[in-house]
């Protein structure tokens, strides 16, 4: 018979550093299970939202460590009886159920990795290219199609929120909506510089030229999260949007460019038909970067959140991206390189992110 071993931690197990009760979190789960059966529940909406936004997020854990503790004992139960009589069929069932909840185990312990506040949330991405120019504007586009073949590969939904074309070529602005589960947490991962090397389509010698652009994610937030936005503080102003969109677009004031004052963070949103939808997205974006503002205030961070960023520019690049006069992918944080530029550029970005995640990081 085949030496089957169950060599698998149990629930409550310490892992990549983190220690985990999951004893706390099953009776937690009931507490708020036993909130939500309460009939007076949503008499409150604020604090109904931000019990089920909790419930969410402690479900994240405890259903998962249900499953593979029952796959556990299933697989127990089948080496027991191996263990008394041989039984090819069985043996070969249980070997081929071992080997998928070893790698169930893999990915739940990779999860234990997004164990952020804010990392099981949907998020807002947004683009922008820095020094380089006309180049530098269309490497800011091929990042933003880069991320959209990379959420469609990974499942997750996506919307543009805002595309603002360059003079010539490629994007001035592009901010990207990312739905799915662990979508800021995988995303939080490229945040920095990215810098392309290539020869330029733009000159007409076609010498090389290196161009930069910014990758920054924000969690996108529901509606269990209170931001104040004063009415006081905004200053909200409308004109033409630019670029291809339409007549209707082109010829009124639908494009919304929202300030807070308070902050100096602007925002803006042209991209949909009505001055009123462009409103809406502009807020959600708006929403997202004061969280991430005051989130940073609490964590006693040296610079507020804009001023953290980095020059986009030579020397503060997280990734480089070389298509000549070689070929190579290098993260310069992890090490981590490839020279398959077209499958990264193609959305292949995850072994970046898993391996930067892995390394504790943040």
């Amino acid at each position: 018979m085949q030496q089957l071993s169950l060599n698998l931690p149990l629930p409550g197990w310490r892992s990549s550093g983190r220690a985990f009760d999951f004893g706390a979190l099953l009776k937690r789960e009931s507490e708020l299970s036993a909130l939500m059966s309460r009939p007076d529940f949503w008499d409150d909406r604020k604090a109904a939202l931000s019990v089920i936004h909790e419930l969410r997020d402690v479900q994240a854990w405890t259903e998962p460590a249900r499953k593979i503790s029952r796959q556990i004992e299933d697989l127990r139960a089948a080496i027991e009886l191996l263990e008394q009589e041989s039984d090819p069929e069985l043996e070969a069932d249980a070997a081929v159920r071992l080997a998928s909840l070893s790698k169930e185990i893999d990915h739940f312990e990779f999860q234990c990795m997004l164990s952020g506040k804010d990392d099981r949330s949907d998020a807002i991405l947004t683009i922008r290219p820095g020094a380089g120019g006309i180049d530098s504007q269309d490497w800011a586009e091929m990042l933003l199609r880069m991320y959209l073949y990379w959420a469609e590969k990974q499942g997750f939904e996506t919307e543009i929120l805002n595309h603002q074309p360059g003079e010539e070529a490629g994007i001035r602005e592009g901010v990207l909506g990312v739905r799915g589960p662990y979508a800021y947490g995988y995303l939080r991962a490229e945040n920095g510089i990215h810098r392309l090397v290539r020869r330029s389509p733009f000159d007409q010698n076609h010498r090389r030229h290196t161009s930069f652009a910014s990758v920054f994610a924000l969690p996108d937030l529901d509606d269990s999260i209170e931001i104040e936005m004063r009415e006081e503080d905004l200053r909200i102003d409308t004109f033409r949007a630019s670029g291809a969109g339409g007549q209707h677009v082109n010829k009124t004031s639908s494009a919304v460019r929202i300030t807070h004052v308070p902050t100096g963070i602007v925002v803006s949103c042209q991209d949909e038909r009505s001055q009123h939808r462009n409103r809406e997205v502009a807020m959600r974006i708006l929403r997202a970067r004061l969280y991430e503002l005051e989130e940073s205030r609490k964590k006693a961070e040296k610079e507020e959140l804009e001023s953290s960023k980095k020059d986009v520019s030579w020397g503060n690049q997280i990734r480089s991206y070389v298509l000549q006069p070689y070929q190579l992918v290098k993260d310069h944080r992890t090490g981590v390189e490839t020279s398959d530029v077209d499958g990264v550029l193609a959305g292949g970005i995850q072994d970046f992110i898993e391996e930067f995640l892995k390394s504790g990081k943040r």
